[in-house]
C-alpha cells in the first residue's frame, strides 16, 4: 500500500539501535538449530540462558530516533521511514479507537534493530522474528526479516505485507492495554488455545487497522495512505498464510501437529485478518467463539 507523499509522517516514534561488537564463540550444530526452533515460539533468544555456542552480537541503549523521515514520500522510498510511517498511522488509528472501545492508549516503544538486541523480556534475534514485549511494552523489528517473509516463508511481499506485520505486533500492544494478555494467558497450545486466539486477535486488530488506513488521517488532515489495491490486499493475506503454525510446521517436519498450534493456522489467519478488515475491531472476539468457528 502507498503512503500519500504529502503525508506528514515525523509523528511515528520509531528508533534504531546500533549495533556493538559481536562475541562469537563455538560451531552451530544441532543444539544451536533446536535452540533457534524454540526460540522461534517462545519469541525470544533463551541461548544465554543455555550456556549455549551460538553467535552472538547484542544491540543495547535506548537506540537513536530515525533521520530524513518526515513525509509519506519518505516512507515510500525507504524501509526505516515506511516502518516510521506506520508507526505514525497506528498511533492516529489507536489512539482514537481504544478511548471509543472505553479504553485507555499509551503509546508503544518502537525499536529496529540488527541480528540481535536486548530486551525487557531477554536477549532477541532475528531468528524470532518481529515481536512485541509487554515487559518494557516495545515492538521489535529486525527489517530483515521482511526480505525472509519472501525467500523463506513463500510469501509474495509487497509494503501491505510489511505493515501488516507491524500492525499485527501493536495488536499485541493493545492487547497488554486492555488487559486481553493478562486475562488469557494459558501457556497451553493446540487449535482452540488461548495462544492462538491471542494471535487471531492481533491479526483481526491489524486488518481492522488495515480497512481505516486511507480514511486514518494526520495532524493536517491528510490521509496517510492511498486506497488499498486488491493486489496489496493479496499481499497481506499471502503474508498471514505464509506464517501459519501448519505451513511452518509442514515445512519444517513434513507434517502437521495442529496440538502444537501457538499462532493458528494458514486459514485462520487470513480469515481473521479480512473480519477485522471488513468489520473492524467489534469483529475481534476471538475468545467467544467456538472451536469450530475459531
Amino acid at each position: 500500500m502507498t503512503f500519500n507523499p504529502n503525508s506528514d509522517i515525523g509523528g511515528g516514534k520509531v528508533r534504531r539501535r546500533g549495533r556493538t561488537a559481536g562475541i562469537a564463540a563455538g560451531g552451530v550444530g544441532i543444539g544451536a538449530i533446536a535452540v533457534v526452533l524454540i526460540s522461534q515460539l517462545l519469541g525470544v533468544d533463551i541461548t544465554p540462558f543455555l550456556g549455549g555456542d551460538v553467535a552472538q552480537t547484542q544491540q543495547i541503549g535506548t537506540g537513536e530516533q530515525l533521520q530524513n523521515c518526515e513525509t509519506g514520500a519518505d516512507a515510500n522510498a525507504s524501509i526505516d521511514c515506511r516502518m516510521q510511517g506506520a508507526a505514525a498511522s497506528l498511533e492516529a488509528y489507536w489512539s482514537d479507537e481504544v478511548p471509543a472501545q472505553g479504553g485507555r492508549y499509551a503509546s508503544p516503544e518502537f525499536i529496529l534493530f540488527t541480528d540481535s538486541t536486548s530486551t525487557g523480556c531477554g536477549g532477541a534475534t532475528s531468528a524470532t522474528g518481529p515481536f512485541y514485549c509487554p515487559a518494557d511494552q516495545t515492538v521489535y523489528v529486525d527489517t530483515g526479516f521482511f526480505d525472509e517473509l519472501r525467500s523463506r516463508f513463500g510469501a509474495s511481499g509487497g509494503p501491505l505485507a510489511e505493515l501488516y506485520v507491524v500492525a499485527h505486533e501493536w495488536g499485541h500492544h493493545i492487547q497488554n492495554l486492555t488487559g486481553i494478555m493478562e486475562a488469557h494467558s494459558s501457556r497451553e497450545t493446540g487449535p482452540t488455545s488461548d495462544s492462538v486466539r491471542t494471535e487471531l486477535q492481533a491479526d483481526c486488530f491489524a486488518g481492522a487497522w488495515a480497512g481505516a488506513a486511507a480514511t486514518t488521517k494526520d495532524e493536517n488532515g491528510v490521509p496517510f495512505l492511498q486506497p488499498i489495491t486488491e493486489t496489496q490486499l493479496q499481499d497481506a493475506l499471502s503474508a498471514a498464510a505464509a506464517v501459519g503454525d501448519d505451513r511452518i510446521q509442514e515445512s519444517a517436519t513434513g507434517r502437521v501437529d495442529p496440538e502444537g498450534w501457538t499462532h493458528g493456522s494458514s486459514e485462520q489467519r487470513q480469515r481473521w485478518f479480512t473480519a477485522g478488515y471488513k468489520g473492524g475491531t467489534p469483529s475481534c472476539d476471538t475468545f467467544s467463539v467456538s472451536g469450530s468457528e475459531l
